[in-house]
């Protein structure tokens, strides 16, 4: 299933890293990601405790993660241990080789354990030039499939040129409890190139980018192209930091059986569609910031119509700012009972107040039409002394009725975290 999806931060985080989130994109799996541990289903689940150690011992960099969670009878939860071990190392200049091992004591699919392995390396050569990849695999008692995944990409990246390949596999039965996968069971491949001078003889224009890129999926056991899409892009970068940028994109989807997306039913077959987008970016610098763009094409059998203002940014005091962002979706499909079905907008706003260097206030609400649901997030951080921070979070989920001011309450929970940093 294909969905439109939104992923948040959980409290447990090693920080960016080649396990906390692929190597950049595409269908690459995670190993450990925190949202994990705690839900199940979509539902809250007791966390009774939990510790993380990260630091560094010798030349290592240290990250441990311990965390046990109660059963929970109503979703079908056991309680469980959660245990995470991340070593990294630098090595030469700029480079990097480490490993890591995760265990969950009730796997979600078997009656025993879950347990991934990897390991994973990055060289830099040279200033723009460097190669990276990752060899993972997991043990699922019941799964004896292909549990293996890994990745080799080759990259250079110039101010005037540059470009990178990239070669991922993921096994049908490659099965991280701890993290998560997209899709199991394909080969991906892509390559891209750009070039991006900087034209002297316009004075208002800063640089010129051209990029092309191409990504296809093929399934790893039958051999035939599950998905490609070929992409092509032209951005202006202006003096004042402006940006305008226009972009087409050309897919290709092979669906062997009944998929479904966006809530809608895609009978098996081979589609091909395509849309453009036009999109401008107004500077940072400036007070009021924000990207505008428009998109439109062929989605499948039907069209496809997007509006968004993202990345938006008011200024209202030099300690107060507001990020408003939209995002509105029309799908036009042959196969919506009524007009609008498919149709999906999301809405967010971030308030931000800073009330001293080390202290600072957030309120984040998110309202998305196709669930129906209205969420707020509203997280206070102090740090009380360097390196050592007090966060108090409280999160709550209702759905929106037209007969309920206030809505259905879906879900609540607060959170009290402390970290203190020690110095030996």
């Amino acid at each position: 299933k294909r969905e439109f999806f939104l992923e948040s931060r959980g409290l447990f985080e090693f920080g960016r890293g080649g396990f906390g989130g692929g190597f950049g994109g595409g269908g690459a799996p995670t190993l450990f990601h925190s949202r994990r541990i705690g839900l199940q289903s979509g539902r809250p689940i007791p966390i009774l405790a939990g510790a993380r150690v990260t630091g560094k011992v010798g030349p290592f960099d240290v990250g441990l993660v311990t965390v046990q969670t109660d059963d929970e009878p109503n979703v079908g939860a056991e309680a469980t241990n959660f245990s995470v071990v991340r070593l990294r190392r630098d090595v030469f200049a700029r480079s990097s080789i480490g490993v890591l091992f995760g265990n969950r004591s009730a796997s979600l699919v078997s009656s025993g354990a879950n347990q991934t392995y990897g390991a994973d390396a990055s060289f830099s050569f040279l200033q723009d030039a460097g190669v990276s990849g990752y060899y993972a695999r997991t043990a699922t008692e019941g799964l004896t499939g292909n549990d293996r995944s890994y990745r080799a990409r080759l990259s250079y990246s110039d101010d005037l040129w540059g470009g990178h390949l990239d070669h991922l596999v993921v096994g049908d039965d490659f099965n991280p409890e701890i993290g998560f996968v997209r899709r199991r069971g394909f080969r991906q491949s892509a390559a891209s190139s750009y070039w991006s001078p900087r034209p002297r003889f316009i004075g208002w224009i800063r640089q010129l980018t051209l990029l092309g890129s191409i990504d296809y999926f093929e399934n790893d056991l039958a051999g035939f192209v599950e998905s490609r899409t070929r992409f092509g892009s032209l951005s202006i970068d202006l003096e004042s930091s402006d940006r305008f940028s226009a972009s087409v994109t050309d897919r290709y989807e092979n669906f062997p059986e009944v998929t479904g997306i966006s809530g809608a039913t895609i009978s098996p077959g081979r589609y091909s569609f395509r849309d453009v987008q036009v999109g401008y970016t107004f500077g940072s610098q400036r007070r009021i910031s924000a990207r505008l763009s428009v998109r439109r094409g062929t989605f499948y059998t039907g069209e496809l119509t997007s509006v968004s203002l993202g990345r938006g940014r008011i200024e209202v005091l030099q300690q107060l700012s507001v990020e408003p962002s939209v995002q509105l979706n029309w799908l036009d499909l042959p196969e919506q009972a009524y007009a609008g079905e498919f149709n999906q907008h999301v809405a967010r706003t971030r308030i931000t107040y800073s009330v001293t260097p080390r202290t600072f206030l957030s309120a984040l609400v998110q309202y998305n039409s196709r669930s129906d649901a209205l969420s707020g997030n509203f997280r206070l951080r102090w740090e009380w002394a360097p390196g050592s921070e007090l966060f108090i979070v409280y999160t709550e989920e209702r759905f929106a009725e037209a007969l309920d001011r206030w809505g259905h309450l879906q879900n609540r929970g607060l959170v009290i975290k402390v970290n203190r940093l020690l110095r030996f």
